[in-house]
Parts: C-alpha cells; sequence; structure tokens
C-alpha cells in the first residue's frame, strides 16, 4: 500500500495500493451491506404473535407452546428488506419432543416490508411439545457482506445503509448514551481471509482507511489494529494495538490533552507501555480521513493521514497525549507476532443518534 508517483509528460500518475507480487491484498469497498453475525427476534406469547426483525437472514425463536396435530398457526413477519418478489428460504429447527410430531413450513402473502409464515403440525395424533423451536430465514435476493459484521451495544442490522450520496456505508449507534456501532472483520471461522489471514506484527502488514464525520458533538470514533473492537485505550485484553482515535470529551473515556485533535495510540505488551500521539490534525465534519498504519520487517510503526506522514512519539506516561508534527520518526518496536485485526467504530458520548461514513477499508501482508 505504499505510494509510487510516475511522471509522464505534464500529468502524475498516483497509485495508492501498489501491487508488490510479494505481498498479499485486502480491499473491501462496501458494495454489500454488512449485517450482523447473527440476526435474533423472539415471539412472544404464542405463535400467532406478529414479529419484526430488519435483516436479509436471521433466526425467529418461536414461543413456547405446543401446537396440535393436524393444525396449523400463522403469524405476520414483519422485515423491511422483504419485497413482494423475494425469494425466502425457510427452514425449521425442529426442537419438539413429541414422537411423529413433526414441525413444517410455509410463507405467503408476500408484499413489501412483510410476509406470512406459517407452522404446521401435520401429525394426525400428537400435539408437539412446548418447547422454543426456531425458524433459519434468508431471503434470497438480498446479498449481505460475507467478509464483515456489525456490532457494538445496541447496534442492529438496519443501522448500517448504505451512503445515498457518496460512496461507501453509514453506520448509526441506536441513539442512547455508549450506544456503539462497530465494523469488524466477519468473526467466523473460514469465512473471510480478513479474520483467518493472521495480520500479526512479524508480517510486515499495512492498513488503511477512508471516514468521514458528519457531525462533531458528542462521540468517541476508533480506526486500526487491535486485539478487542474496545475503544477503549487501555483494556485487559488489548495489550498490543496500534489505532486512530478521536473523541470529543472526556466521558466514560481517556483523559486527553486536547479533545479537538485526531490522536494516535498504541500499545507494546513486551514492556506493558501505551504511546498516545496527539497529531496536528484539529477533526472538521464533513471532512474526509484516509487513515494508514504500516507495520516494517522490523515491527517499527509509521502513520500518514491523507497522505501525509506524522512523526510518533516514543515518551510513555503522557496519558493527555504527546504533541507531535509531521515527519518521518517511528514508533518503539511492538511486540513479535502479535495477531491484530481491523476495527472502525463509533460510541455515542451522550443520547442521540451518531452516524460514521465510512469508504473503504484494505490491509495488506507478506506472503510469508
Amino acid at each position: 500500500m505504499s505510494e509510487a508517483f510516475y511522471n509522464a509528460k505534464n500529468f502524475t500518475v498516483s497509485n495508492g495500493f501498489v501491487r508488490n507480487p510479494d505481498r498479499y491484498y485486502l480491499e473491501e469497498y462496501f458494495n454489500h451491506l454488512v449485517v450482523l453475525n447473527q440476526n435474533l427476534v423472539t415471539q412472544s406469547t404464542n405463535h400467532t404473535t406478529a414479529v419484526t426483525l430488519n435483516a436479509p437472514s436471521g433466526i425467529i425463536i418461536l414461543a413456547a407452546s405446543a401446537l396440535a396435530a393436524s393444525t396449523n398457526a400463522e403469524f405476520t413477519f414483519t422485515n423491511s428488506y422483504i419485497k413482494s418478489t423475494s425469494q425466502i428460504l425457510l427452514t425449521v429447527q425442529d426442537e419438539n419432543t413429541t414422537d411423529n410430531a413433526q414441525l413444517t413450513l410455509a410463507h405467503h402473502t408476500l408484499a413489501d416490508g412483510s410476509c406470512k409464515i406459517t407452522i404446521i403440525n401435520s401429525a394426525a395424533t400428537g400435539a408437539t411439545s412446548a418447547t422454543a423451536s426456531k425458524i433459519h430465514f434468508k431471503i434470497l435476493d438480498i446479498e449481505s457482506n460475507k467478509n464483515f459484521e456489525v456490532l457494538g451495544t445496541n447496534m442492529t442490522t438496519a443501522l448500517c445503509t448504505f451512503n445515498p450520496d457518496a460512496a461507501g456505508i453509514i453506520i448509526t449507534t441506536a441513539g442512547a448514551d455508549e450506544d456503539q456501532a462497530i465494523i469488524a472483520p466477519n468473526l467466523n471461522t473460514n469465512q473471510t481471509a480478513w479474520t483467518n489471514i493472521m495480520w500479526g506484527t512479524d508480517n510486515q502488514v499495512e492498513w488503511e482507511c477512508a471516514i468521514n464525520l458528519p457531525a462533531i458533538d458528542n462521540q468517541k470514533v476508533w480506526a486500526g489494529l487491535k486485539i478487542t473492537n474496545d475503544q477503549l485505550i487501555s483494556t485487559e485484553l488489548d495489550l498490543d494495538q496500534a489505532f486512530f482515535k478521536f473523541q470529543t470529551d472526556a466521558d466514560n473515556s481517556e483523559t486527553f490533552t486536547d479533545f479537538t485533535k485526531l490522536h494516535f495510540i498504541y500499545t507494546i505488551s513486551s514492556t506493558s507501555t501505551t504511546y498516545i500521539s496527539q497529531l496536528p490534525i484539529t477533526v472538521t465534519a464533513n471532512t474526509n480521513y484516509n487513515l494508514r498504519i504500516s507495520i516494517d520487517s522490523n515491527r517499527y510503526l509509521s502513520i500518514f493521514v491523507n497522505g501525509v506522514q506524522y512523526n510518533i512519539t516514543t515518551t510513555a506516561g503522557a496519558t493527555g497525549g504527546t504533541t507531535v508534527t509531521a515527519g518521518t520518526t517511528s514508533s518503539k518496536q511492538l511486540t513479535n507476532a502479535i495477531d491484530l485485526k481491523p476495527y472502525i467504530g463509533i460510541e455515542a458520548g451522550t443520547s442521540g443518534a451518531e452516524s460514521l461514513h465510512v469508504y473503504y477499508q484494505k490491509i495488506s501482508r507478506v506472503l510469508s
């Protein structure tokens, strides 16, 4: 992902993601929306109670009610992804324990935003047991992102949308203080190379993203390489990390000296030390920020914002952040062979929904 420039007569060709044959590359431009890894809704009361779950796939946990023999029950399933022309796949995870009684399913009355689902006990005799079976559904004409998932406090699939006026996607918190919206690589085993390829401190990893905050009021934003998705600098598990962070105040978080500035944080487990660089960048609303982190062959970090390289502090202990300038000073040496993952997130600092535009994300490493 290092830049190369080529002069050709009266113009300059710049390629910010040069393909080195000795490196492995991944790029994500979010041409499919990012959803929760597991979308769940639980039916209350009985098998005729309506349920709502806005997701292209998920699980409906049925009410723990018995269904008599040769009987069906019907409920309305409200889902904003359903269209009148949708193809919906339903399967039943039948948890009832009555011999020779087995649940089957059908869907009908498709409309924009809903359909009806019928549960059937076709046994001639014997009601099903009063246990909660599950319906797994997938809307076949809707493709969700296979590489990433959204998560965080009170985050839902519906809170990740396309950006209608620009590229990429928008993630939005649910509306309460400390609600979060986080983009994480899909954490399922063998689902995506973003998780199952190791992005270690010994792999000469380069990572970058582009983000934009539509408002600067009460939020915390973080983006980079961590062990967990937590926005806090100091956690029990993030003993190694390298990420950018901006927050508007000290509420439930860090005590930066200047809350108008972008910061870069890295932690080294081998010395149990965290370093905080206060960059000379005042974060403003509706401004695109390209963030890039590079780990060299000797495990030293370099950072770039909008194509400009900035010095990284090697002074520990300044919890408010050490002021740095543009320059080429790299970090202290990172701990060897620590595997990190890319995370981008926003957390509300007070009540009210907070949004973050995410345009793309890229990562690369040496082949072996």
